[in-house]
């Protein structure tokens, strides 16, 4: 059976990638959890990288600022299915259930081994992507509430993270630009991720860089560009777009109008 390029029915999608595709930044706004069915899922955070196969499974919280790659393996492309959770959905399957402070809360991906339950739940899911029709409302639903029961039941660590609703909270600055400088984020996206207002975000900003915003990360994503052309000996065409540019003429200019020459000059 060959999936189609992306299907979605409702909250639940199944993708086939035949190239590897790259996400130039990920962030959700709702919990997802992801089934591989072939090929590599890798997720990159700041300066940390993770590979899952085949049989792997993983969750990846919401507002995780991040970059994702699928790629396809052994001659078959990338397949995976991902559920989507919705917050009233989430709140109606943990309200009735008891908190255990002991549990503590969960920050980051939890990624889960083959289980049974699990590889009996996604099997269920892929005749669905053979009908024509969309799924009624009420069924993807029940499919979403027999996911959560599922990962109640073969991984506690699921509530952890899946039962959490706040908003971000507030964090320090000055780290979290510097591990995430490079994604390509409007100011008012950074300021909600750090738990601040914009204008709250832009003030902050001054006080702690003692410069603006838009100029900091451009000397960061400038810098940044320069290294991995003259020291890593990457291709500008290959590096622009994890310096945080939306392409590569613009990239080029900018460079050129800071350091005084072309980016592919850097390298020789």
């Amino acid at each position: 059976m060959e999936y189609p390029d992306a299907s979605v029915k409702g909250r639940i999608f199944v993708s086939c990638k035949k190239q590897k595709h790259y996400s130039r930044e990920l962030i959700l706004d709702q919990h997802a959890l992801v089934y591989v069915l072939a090929g590599t899922l890798e997720l990159y955070y700041a300066d940390k990288m993770h590979r899952f196969g085949p049989g792997t499974t993983v969750i990846i919280p919401r507002n995780q600022l991040g970059r994702m790659i699928k790629s396809p393996a052994n001659g078959e492309p990338f397949r995976s299915i991902s559920i989507l959770f919705p917050e009233q959905l989430l709140r109606k399957f943990y309200g009735p259930r008891p908190e255990n402070v002991a549990e503590g809360k969960r920050t980051g991906h939890v990624a889960l081994t083959g289980h049974p339950l699990l590889e009996s739940l996604f099997t269920s899911l892929i005749p669905y992507f053979e009908m024509q029709d969309e799924l009624p409302p009420d069924l993807v639903d029940i499919k979403v509430m027999e996911c959560l029961t599922v990962l109640e039941a073969c991984c506690p660590q699921a509530k952890q993270l899946l039962s959490m609703f706040q908003e971000p909270g507030k964090v320090d600055l000055a780290d979290f630009m510097e591990k995430h400088f490079q994604y390509n984020l409007p100011l008012e996206k950074f300021g909600y991720l750090t738990g601040r207002s914009l204008t709250t975000f832009k003030k902050d900003f001054q006080k702690v860089f003692r410069t603006t915003p838009g100029r900091w990360l451009t000397t960061k994503r400038l810098e940044h560009a320069h290294y991995q052309i003259a020291v890593k000996k990457h291709k500008p065409s290959e590096i622009f777009v994890d310096a945080g540019f939306e392409n590569l003429s613009h990239f080029s200019h900018v460079f050129k109008k800071h350091f005084g020459y072309n980016p592919s000059e850097a390298g020789s």
